[in-house]
């Protein structure tokens, strides 16, 4: 811890300056790709992590998924959505198994997640039966396998994630360009 605050203090305003910029270029170069995403893919959050074992074995725990939610798409049972629930945080990711289409092309579904016993009407809020198109993020595309499990272990932990955080930090500062 020393030797960081040595380093910080041989460096000239201008390196200092320089390295600060770097960051901040850094940091909304990634805020600009999330945003780009959005736009393209039409969902709020293009790229989700899975959270529970309720999806397996199509989605493990830690597993990254890509997701599109274009309006014009109709939702078709068998699809796996991902939705959010009034009065919860946290997006769910579970398969479509029913679709009830009203005369007026209106379409409300029903999710259950592979891994569970029953559907997921316990989850819903108080009173609704079922989904509707607006409580879609998205709808998965595609997937890598675990790459999401650091995120996993930064909720988990969240020391670690603090410490990951300053140890990234203060290599961007200190790194020299040589």
């Amino acid at each position: 811890a020393m030797d960081l605050f040595g380093d910080l203090r041989r460096m000239n305003k201008r390196q200092l300056y320089y390295q600060v910029l770097n960051f901040a270029m850094i940091v909304s170069s990634a805020l600009m790709i999330w945003k780009g995403l959005i736009v393209i893919t039409g969902s709020e959050s293009p790229i989700v992590v899975v959270l529970s074992g309720s999806m397996e074995p199509a989605f493990h725990r830690g597993d990254l998924l890509f997701l599109t939610n274009f309006h014009d798409d109709p939702i078709r049972a068998g699809e796996i959505v991902v939705f959010k629930v009034e009065g919860r945080d946290i997006p769910i990711v579970h398969r479509v198994i029913k679709i009830h289409e009203k005369e007026n092309g209106t379409i409300k579904f029903l999710t259950k997640g592979d891994n569970n016993e029953v559907d997921d009407r316990g989850l819903y809020k108080e009173g609704q039966n079922w989904l509707e198109k607006k409580d879609v993020v998205g709808r998965a595309r595609g997937f890598l396998p675990y790459v999401g499990m650091v995120t996993i272990i930064m909720n988990d932990y969240p020391k670690f994630k603090y410490a990951l955080l300053a140890v990234m930090g203060a290599y961007v500062l200190l790194k020299r360009e040589s």
